[in-house]
């Protein structure tokens, strides 16, 4: 097949009613591509026969009740050979149609606002990004994770190579990768929103920008490459397989097409915003613009239009308006224009522009490399009053109008977002109340929208829900990663006082319990039949080990030199070692703790934090008594139990307390009340935990290890994915930097419980990375345990 050195048109398809907004290649048939409208509908297109190098519609998508944002293919599987398609909307939500379908296989809810990224992975994983500042995880028609962070709109998303690796671009000028659901890392160095990225390979990475600039990233951090070229927003990217070359477009009415790190050709179009691109499987090129159209491009010479086809194009671009004011051409000053002689030189690059003086009029040429002429693409006007495409960006959100509103003269000016499917009188409503107006400005306000908008009115209007963007009163716990480590002795330098330094922190693997070394496991475990003893594991595994003496010579010593207002008493001292002496005993035939021991523990365990751990080591132990754990997790104490344990786990807190702490909350556990307490406060206990897997200290570690695995025993028979998939990711996470051979091998258990019987965890964990990042414990071999434990796991995830 011959083929020229630059791209030219191949058809042009005018199928959509409004806006193109994304494109796909799809898997089938052969040479078929998807595209999105802004009229609410998505097409599927095959290639005609050899004879007629266009397209045909092979059917209409229908299910977004608004725009049509963005597209992408799910890859096929078995129940569905030829792949999926996900479209997202300005309805919110996703729909995800088969092939041959119009009517959507099933939607995805989730999203509080405009859906406008896709992108898919391996086992079926979907990712969505949104106006609404996140980002979504769905596998199976479920959202598994929420990926919070961002602070503006989430414009782009992508998912990587390397199993577990995703990446999303934002409003807020940053790029941030994630793994198993916590940002890894943030990068920075747009001056402007993120409208794209695409995938160069697993290690790099492109992003596009409203701030007319191109980026090529490392994953490590390092943006190693800037592209400049554009003169306006850019909107979307594609890479060619196996290289570093891509195709670009944007709000500068061009496709560009990049080669070693150079524009080598620079495509204009008849229409102002150039939305979306995608590279189809023969190497041509496919966009769509804003007024509909879709164009195919391509290098193939009997692929190319016809020359009457191409005369018929070019004439279409040389009537076009250029706007100046829009920065399409970069800064000109009309006052100084040569007059048509200047086409005569020839231009140093494809894609040069030049203005030129013809009498009154000023008309835009563009130099064709390949053409070795200057081809016109459109006259140059002044300002335009009508917008004919949705590209003002208002608040890190896209927008048809953004008007300057004088209430009061003399006043502050106030902003007015405003799309066409909105209904002007409800927008003019919400106006006045965000701004605390009058209402008797509604009539004002709503007949200059409609005055404005040439009462261009689509569809119905979308309610509001506040401010999308800002997550406001939203608590993300532990931000920090940082903590200090632990000392010679980590407390106060006096004593040998250490929490838990007779603990079962390793324990022997065989037949006995492979937490505690106590009695067998399971009475099975020692059956020929029997392989698995070790998942799933659904009693709680608790922290017991005590030396009573200890703790209370260590508290002794501690109220010696309290502050006076913390001092207690002898009286209040022995009131405290006698709770201790009947918590170490939890089948005593001794009275219970009364309820004026406890409010006195609950008192002391607000302790200065230098000082308060002997009080938490009282706690721990005391939390399993049933009377205690009734008391102080029941309903009306619980939480003020859970927020006084989280802030002394935060990253930047004393070790002493963040591992006392964890055992704490692994010893409530053993309570009834205390499972339902510790399931209620789930997100917010692991969230913070997680941060706790950065502290270089192993015990932490292996209470961080018990607290997931607690948390997946008492999920294992529940069928609550968002819960399953936080243990999925905090274990994942942890055992990125954990070191301990038992902190690792309970992490082990604890996924193995989490997955065990459970087809769509099992799915999660696959998309996850799970099973590359656990393979190298397969052939631990001491202990035995975590060896045979990860070969257990890898077993149930193929």
């Amino acid at each position: 097949m011959a083929s020229s050195n630059s791209y030219k048109l191949r058809c042009s398809i005018p199928g959509h009613e409004m806006d193109v907004r994304g494109l796909a290649a799809a898997v089938f048939p052969e040479g078929a591509f998807v595209s999105v409208s802004r009229d609410r509908t998505g097409r599927v297109w095959v290639p005609n026969s050899s004879l007629d190098k266009g397209f045909t519609e092979m059917h209409c998508m229908s299910g977004h009740s608004n725009f049509v944002s963005c597209v992408c293919v799910i890859a096929p599987n078995e129940t569905y050979p030829r792949g999926l398609i996900a479209t997202g909307g300005n309805d919110n939500n996703i729909c995800v149609f088969t092939l041959d379908q119009p009517q959507p296989l099933y939607t995805l809810q989730g999203h509080k606002n405009t859906v406008c990224t896709l992108s898919s992975g391996k086992f079926g994983t979907l990712l969505s990004g949104s106006w609404d500042t996140t980002a979504k995880i769905w596998l199976n028609e479920k959202c598994m994770m929420t990926l919070q962070g961002h602070t503006a709109a989430v414009w782009a998303v992508i998912i990587l190579p390397e199993q577990g690796l995703m990446l999303s671009g934002s409003a807020d000028k940053t790029i941030k990768l994630w793994k198993a659901g916590r940002c890894e890392r943030t990068f920075t160095g747009h001056e402007d929103c993120v409208r794209g990225l695409a995938v160069i390979s697993s290690t790099e990475f492109f992003s596009c920008s409203n701030d007319t600039c191109i980026r090529r990233w490392l994953v490590t951090g390092e943006c190693v490459q800037v592209y400049y070229s554009h003169t306006n927003y850019i909107y979307s990217l594609a890479v060619f397989p196996n290289s570093q070359d891509f195709i670009s477009t944007g709000e500068d009415r061009s496709l560009r097409i990049w080669r070693k790190g150079e524009c080598c050709q620079t495509i204009r179009l008849p229409a102002q915003s150039v939305w979306c691109c995608c590279l189809l499987p023969n190497g041509d090129i496919a966009v769509g613009a804003s007024d509909g159209v879709i164009r195919i491009f391509t290098e193939a010479e009997d692929r190319m239009a016809s020359a009457e086809d191409l005369q018929a194009f070019e004439d279409e671009l040389s009537k076009a308006t250029i706007d100046p004011t829009t920065g399409d051409l970069g800064d000109i000053k009309l006052e100084d224009l040569p007059g048509r002689e200047h086409l005569n030189e020839p231009g140093n690059r494809d894609g040069q522009t030049r203005l030129i003086k013809d009498g009154q009029k000023v008309e835009a040429y563009q130099w064709s490399v390949s053409d070795g002429r200057w081809m016109k693409i459109g006259d140059v006007v002044g300002g335009s009053n009508q917008q004919t495409s949705k590209s003002v960006v208002y608040e890190g959100k896209e927008y048809d109008y953004v008007f300057t509103i004088d209430v009061n003269e003399g006043g502050p000016s106030m902003k007015l977002p405003y799309n066409v499917s909105d209904d002007p009188w409800l927008a003019a409503h919400n106006f006045l109340q965000k701004n605390d107006l009058s209402p008797m400005f509604l009539d004002q306000v709503a007949n200059f929208i409609i005055e404005n908008t040439k009462g261009h009115v689509v569809g119905p209007a979308q309610p509001s829900g506040g401010d999308p963007l800002t997550g406001g009163s939203r608590y993300v716990p532990g931000l920090g990663n940082d903590g200090p480590g632990f000392g010679a002795d980590p407390f106060t330098g006096a004593g040998r006082y250490i929490p838990g330094s007779s603990s079962n922190d390793s324990a022997p693997s065989g037949v006995a319990d492979p937490f505690t070394g106590k009695g067998a496991y399971s009475s099975a475990a020692q059956s020929q039949t029997q392989t698995n003893v070790y998942f799933p594991k659904t009693d709680g595994v608790t922290f017991e080990q005590v030396n009573a003496p200890q703790i209370i010579a260590k508290l002794k010593e501690l109220n010696e030199g309290a502050p006076q207002e913390h001092k207690l008493s002898e009286e209040a001292m022995e009131s405290l070692e006698g709770l201790l002496l009947v918590v170490c005993k939890t089948n005593s035939p001794e009275p219970p703790p009364t309820i004026q021991q406890i409010s006195l523990l609950w008192k002391v365990s607000h302790w200065p934090e230098e000082i308060v751990f002997p009080v938490l080591d009282i706690l721990r132990l005391a939390v399993r008594h049933p009377q205690v754990n009734e008391s102080l997790c029941g309903e009306a104490e619980g939480v003020q139990l859970c927020n006084h344990l989280l802030s002394l786990m935060r990253p930047e807190g004393r070790p002493a307390n963040q591992l006392l702490a964890l055992r704490t909350l692994c010893n409530c556990f053993s309570g009834r009340h205390g499972r339902a307490l510790l399931m209620s406060q789930r997100e917010t206990i692991l969230s913070r935990a997680a941060d706790l897997a950065a502290v270089c200290n192993k015990n932490i570690h292996i209470a961080l290890a018990t607290l997931v695995l607690n948390y997946a025993g008492c999920l294992h028979s529940q069928p609550d994915l968002d819960a399953k998939a936080q243990c999925l990711s905090v274990a994942s996470r942890a055992l990125e930097t954990v070191q301990d051979k038992e902190a690792i091998f309970r992490l082990l258990v604890a996924l193995g419980t989490t997955v065990a019987s459970d087809q769509t965890a099992q799915d999660l964990a696959r998309s996850l990375g799970v099973s590359s990042q656990i393979s190298r414990y397969s052939t631990v071999s001491e202990p035995s345990k975590v060896g045979e434990c990860c070969q257990l796991v890898l077993k149930a995830l193929h």
